[in-house]
């Protein structure tokens, strides 16, 4: 299971919330079949409805 929490600890390169969306769907076309979001992102682009854009991007709405 993938979570919010470990993308963000382990890119420490991303430094908006596209850019994180962009790794979510790397995380999901490497395999991942789960993915939890334990976190709120801490991106000042970050929007209100964060949860279900990344859910997006990470079931492959999104491309």
């Amino acid at each position: 299971m993938l979570k919010l929490s470990e993308i963000l600890v382990s890119r420490k390169d991303i430094e908006s919330f596209s850019s994180l969306q962009e790794a979510v769907q790397e995380a999901a076309r490497s395999g991942e079949r789960f993915f939890r979001m334990d976190v709120k992102p801490p991106y000042p682009d970050t929007p209100e409805d964060w949860e279900e854009r990344l859910e997006a991007a990470f079931s492959g709405l999104i491309r």
